[in-house]
């Protein structure tokens, strides 16, 4: 059984970069993560996820810090009520994405297009929430605690642990 921080890194490898590269750089097989009830909704959540099959563009920037650009379509993705059975499915979805990986072990994600975010009772802001974004979305992550800290929406967000509640 999976920790509850490394469910986390899998969750954001699949969700959050997009891309998960093996040893030798292929793209990782599907991922299927369960959340235990409130860690990113009141009920255990299930969320299964297809192959990513964006692209990755690497570089550094005049600041010294690694920029990895994600572009293409995204992850489909079946999220489940641990609960109830209920699920909902989202497409892979055109999305474009800006990393900036900075030398003080934080990263900031900035995000245009779809976005399926899980926030913990630990972020800020606290879950349990997870969220689909369309639109801008930008968040940091702290690379040593694993705090994501939500700073800009910017389109529609819809609550998925609310349409999958009922």
């Amino acid at each position: 059984m999976l920790t509850r921080s490394v469910k986390r890194v899998v969750a954001v490898a699949v969700v959050a970069s997009g891309t998960v590269l093996g040893a030798a750089g292929e793209r990782a097989a599907a991922a299927t993560v369960t959340f235990e009830p409130g860690v990113v909704c009141d009920f255990g959540l299930s969320f299964d996820a297809d192959p990513d099959m964006r692209t990755s563009h690497k570089f550094t920037d005049a600041n010294g810090d690694v920029v990895e650009l994600l572009t293409g379509h995204g992850t489909a993705v079946t999220l489940t009520n641990d609960a109830t059975g209920a699920s909902l499915t989202l497409p892979a979805n055109g999305a474009v994405w800006n990393i900036v990986h900075h030398s003080d072990g934080t990263s900031t994600y900035t995000t245009m297009g779809h976005l399926v975010l899980f926030l913990f009772p630990t972020d800020i802001p606290a879950g349990p929430s997870t969220t689909l974004y369309v639109g801008r979305v930008v968040f940091d992550i702290d690379d040593t605690t694993g705090v994501f800290t939500l700073k800009e929406t910017r389109g529609t967000a819809t609550d998925l642990c609310a349409a999958l509640s009922g």
